[in-house]
């Protein structure tokens, strides 16, 4: 029987080579599609789960009320927590980003990134397996450090590295252990040291929101509890002692600078998936990006397979007398489902393994894309390849297949065997599905484009254009600020340099800094903090819209002068904000000017607040500076860029590579993603449309195939080719205009989502709808028209010879 069925098959493949193919090709590339959205997922989905504590560590995270929660945490609560909870087995606080530094070992120096700072608790929650050495001795004290297999090799070559003494920031380590890279978890380090230990010890009684914080619970249903306990330790120990030191009840205190901070935990397993502030190194997945490519993959599958459907059962009519014949001779109507369902098995394992060729051969370009290393392996990914063929299977398969058995016999042999009224409607329905789809795709990819070129195009405030932003790293017993005094001097003198100044932020970066900023008695704002020198405003092209910028010339400027944004100046609520007194992170500023807001971050972000003062004003701030920013010329910018570099290797850090950025190209960074977005919109846009015109043409051809007849009688009547052609062509029409009808609900739906994360976003403009609609009929009547055409020029006698 089997071997019948594939004689059969085999035949009709011969006789429909073209709309076999089509067939194939259409499901491939729906298929393909699917598996490459589906290798991202699991990729995302697969961080920590090798982590066998992943269920009771939780991330310490704070609410500051209005959706603002941060990731970072004082010193003070995971110390207190360990001490008055017996729900907590240990915790661990770690510096939230990877620093990049040398390591020195016998005199040779080599530039090692992701080095991670965490107390030395740190193993029991991430347990690393140690290739030399052990997670219990690993930091037997504060100079112990622990190195990536990797690392290991770069620095001591074939030399054994335990117990070999290396120079890092200034001191001499040990190293104690070298561990195996796990390949998906939240935190990927080239090198470990406890040194945060210090810190945590310094600053053992401020309440500045610096640290990360894990938590491990010894039963993973107690989070309620925890959180309880630590609302209790924010309330008890950091709000009522304020309130009392300022004289204030603690209703009073809480009216003035708002309700207490609230605690919540993050599970490990979702830590990766969570948007927002991220709590690791590592950077969180784009939640939004893999359900886009994950919706949109699936869409294109359904359009496949709707194709798949359309010809199938467009193509019945020509197998109906195969089908009555068969009855005749005793197939029961499960067999007939049975053979059609094995011929789209054969078609769909053709079709499987087309498109993991297409995968196979793209992979290179979808990491380079995604800056992913996947890859066509694991137990995960066959069991889903599994699952698609069969959903495939099913799908395309079985509607087909019985209504190909469901054919009358007499109908079919007595030879006048018409359309199924059922079949016909429901071929045009997915007709009008493919339309609403493609409909669907267009817009989207219009919208997107719109909005991300708006984003490169808008005015963001400043001008990072010529601006270099220049890595400046710390030297033991020197302050970072008097530092740059004499760096400033010396880059002023370099031909090309045309401003030079620095700031304790970075445009573009996730440097954040933030406390309360109030004034008399009305409520607290978080507002963002930055320190800067004389100048760097002016430099960075940011505008003083009242009042007037900091001054070398006054005294007071380096002390209690401060700018505010316009932002800020709105919380105030005062007409003119100028020569007002104001209270930030409990000390007095004098507000002398107000700054042109503008963008720090992404631009899906409003503008913060924000406050300027000098970085002398705060002590900590001298010893803080990450950067020195430098305006140079556009004249030739080679020239000075090499002179400032050869500046820098021999009078600043012969030992630290000179790094540098333009800040306009910082900034453009926080928007990579979406261009990421409209460029897959743009591709996925074309393979839509591609398989879409697969469809409409194997059904057109199909269609007017089966009317040939017909077109010879209208032809002997007299008709003309344009009127057949409008006949034919007038319901393919109809099915653009209500497929396109259909699909801009959900697509103006859709777009209009994806819009509300912007804070500065266009408004959805009739234009792409236009597009979408002119772009889908003229792709109908070029498709049909051709078909239509080709269709008029039959030859009359073959057909009416025998009428």
């Amino acid at each position: 029987m089997l071997k019948n069925w594939t004689n059969i098959f085999v035949y009709h493949i011969k006789n429909n080579k073209f709309f076999t193919a089509l067939n194939i090709l259409g499901l491939s590339i729906g298929i393909a599609g699917l598996i490459f959205a589906i290798l991202y997922w699991n990729d995302e989905h697969s961080y920590d789960q090798w982590n066998p504590e992943k269920d009771k560590i939780f991330i310490a995270m704070n609410d500051f009320g209005g959706g603002n929660i941060w990731t970072t945490n004082s010193p003070i609560p995971g110390r207190m927590l360990n001490a008055t909870t017996s729900y907590l087995d240990k915790y661990c606080y770690f510096r939230v980003n990877y620093t990049t530094e040398t390591i020195q070992y016998n005199g040779k120096i080599e530039l090692v990134d992701k080095i991670f700072s965490a107390e030395r608790s740190f193993f029991s929650f991430f347990p690393f397996e140690f290739i030399q050495g052990n997670a219990k001795t690993a930091f037997s004290d504060r100079n112990s450090m622990v190195l990536s297999k990797e690392t290991a090799a770069r620095i001591f070559k074939n030399e054994n590295p335990m117990g070999k003494q290396v120079k890092y920031a200034d001191r001499i380590f040990v190293v104690r252990g070298v561990y195996k890279m796990p390949e998906k978890s939240s935190v990927m380090p080239s090198v470990i040291t406890p040194v945060v230990e210090e810190e945590l010890e310094q600053n053992k009684d401020n309440w500045g929101f610096s640290y990360g914080l894990m938590l491990k619970l010894k039963k993973p249903i107690d989070t309620t509890a925890v959180i309880q306990k630590l609302d209790k330790i924010f309330l008890e120990d950091n709000y009522k002692k304020q309130a009392k030191a300022e004289g204030l009840s603690i209703e009073q205190f809480i009216k003035q600078y708002g309700d207490p901070i609230k605690s919540r935990l993050l599970p490990l397993s979702k830590a990766r998936l969570r948007q927002g502030n991220y709590a690791f190194p590592e950077q969180n997945a784009n939640l939004q990006f893999l359900k886009i490519v994950m919706g949109l993959s699936i869409l294109i599958l359904i359009l496949s397979v709707v194709n798949y459907i359309n010809m199938a059962t467009a193509n019945a009519v020509k197998r109906a007398k195969e089908v009555g014949v068969r009855k005749i001779v005793g197939a029961t109507k499960s067999q007939i489902v049975t053979q059609f369902v094995f011929e789209t098995t054969l078609i769909t394992l053709f079709s499987v393994l087309l498109a993991m060729v297409i995968v196979e051969l793209s992979l290179p370009f979808y990491n380079a894309f995604l800056n992913k290393d996947l890859m066509l392996i694991g137990n995960q990914f066959y069991f889903q390849l599994i699952l698609i063929f069969f959903f495939v299977i099913i799908v395309s398969g079985v509607f087909p297949a019985v209504y190909i058995a469901n054919f009358e016999t007499l109908k079919v042999l007595k030879g006048n065997f018409s359309r199924s009224k059922n079949g016909v409607w429901i071929r045009n329905g997915m007709l009008v599905l493919q339309f609403s789809i493609a409909t669907l795709f267009i817009i989207g990819s219009f919208i997107v484009h719109k909005q991300v070129n708006y984003m490169i195009s808008k005015d963001l405030g400043f001008d990072g254009a010529q601006v270099m932003d220049i890595a400046f790293r710390p030297v033991k017993d020197k302050i970072q600020y008097e530092r740059y005094k004499t760096i400033k001097q010396e880059l002023s003198k370099i031909k090309g340099v045309e401003a030079v100044s620095t700031g304790v932020f970075s445009i573009g970066s996730n440097l954040n800094s933030w406390q309360g900023l109030h004034y008399k008695s009305n409520k607290e704002v978080i507002t963002q903090q930055l320190g800067l020198d004389f100048g760097q405003l002016n430099l960075l092209g940011i505008k003083i819209v009242k009042g007037r910028d900091l001054s070398s010339k006054l005294a007071t400027d380096s002390i209690t002068s401060a700018l505010l944004n316009e932002t800020a100046a709105k919380t105030l609520m005062v007409k003119d904000p100028i020569n007002k007194e104001i209270t930030f992170g409990g000390q007095k500023y004098k507000v002398v000017g107000i700054v042109k807001d503008f963008h720090y971050i992404g631009m899906e972000y409003n503008v913060a607040p924000m406050i300027f003062f000098h970085i002398k004003s705060v002590s900590w701030m001298e010893n803080y500076l990450q950067f020195i920013t430098v305006k140079i010329s556009p004249d030739g910018m080679p020239e000075t860029i090499a002179s400032i570099e050869k500046f820098w290797k021999t009078k600043v850090d012969q030992e630290y590579p000179f790094e540098y950025g333009f800040v306009d190209k910082n900034f453009a960074r926080t928007y990579k993603k979406y261009q990421d977005q409209r460029n897959l919109f743009a591709l996925l846009n074309v393979v839509v449309i591609l398989i879409a015109v697969f469809g409409l043409f194997a059904l057109a051809s199909f269609s007017m195939e089966r009317r040939l007849r017909e077109i010879a009688i209208r032809k002997t009547l007299g008709a003309e080719t344009n009127i057949l052609l409008k006949e034919l062509s007038k319901q393919y029409v109809l099915f653009c205009v209500i497929g396109f009808l259909i699909g801009i609900v959900p697509a103006y739906l859709l777009m209009q989502k994806w819009l509300e994360n912007f804070a500065s976003r266009i408004d959805i403009p009739f234009l792409p709808f236009l597009v979408a609609f002119v772009s889908l009929l003229f792709l109908t009547l070029t498709i049909v028209l051709a078909k239509a055409y080709q269709v008029t020029k039959v030859n009359v006698l073959k057909y009416l010879k025998y009428e």
